[in-house]
């Protein structure tokens, strides 16, 4: 069974949006490492609407070999209300989510690596079906946005077990959970 991983840059106070105001002054070549390692031990990238239409119209135009990853590597959208997608490799998860990525797990492959912790992020947590969170915990306060722009979500409970911990020189900590049995 293929795990799914999410991979979640945040703001010591929770903050998961509004990234221009806070997290592009960390990206750096250690980071970018990391990611990339990542991505390679995926075949496929999950993502919400709202990552999905950011990533889309970025990604694609950028060089190096993160971006050719990104940009080859299967890609599942979660939205019922995109009819088509134009970025190369995207299948549109219109509905039923839960019996979608159960499939996706239960198929043959490598991880399956989620950014983004929104909407769809929460409903798999909800439901047990993410197996490991990694959170980028980034040395700022971002104060901004509200309860929507934070990692905490309603009806989201989970224990969660550390499985490591990585101090980045940016003073990015990087905090791997996985679930608990």
């Amino acid at each position: 069974m293929r795990k799914i991983v999410n991979s979640t840059f945040v703001s010591l106070d929770g903050v998961i949006n509004h990234m221009d105001r806070w997290h592009f002054g960390f990206i750096d070549d250690e980071l970018e490492a990391l990611a990339l390692d990542q991505m390679r031990a995926s075949d496929a990238l999950l993502l919400g609407r709202h990552t999905y239409d950011i990533y889309a119209s970025a990604w694609p135009a950028r060089d190096g070999e993160l971006a050719d990853r990104i940009n080859v590597i299967a890609k599942y959208v979660a939205s019922t209300t995109m009819q088509t997608a134009d970025w190369t490799n995207t299948t549109i998860i219109g509905g039923g989510l839960v019996e979608e990525i159960t499939k996706l797990k239960d198929a043959h492959g490598k991880n399956i690596l989620m950014h983004g912790y929104g909407p769809v992020a929460k409903t798999l947590m909800r439901h047990g079906l993410l197996d490991e969170l990694c959170l980028w915990v980034h040395p700022v306060l971002a104060g901004v946005g509200t309860t929507e722009d934070m990692i905490w979500g309603e009806d989201v409970h989970a224990r969660l077990e550390l499985e490591d911990v990585k101090t980045l020189a940016s003073g990015i900590v990087m905090l791997t959970y996985r679930a608990a049995v």
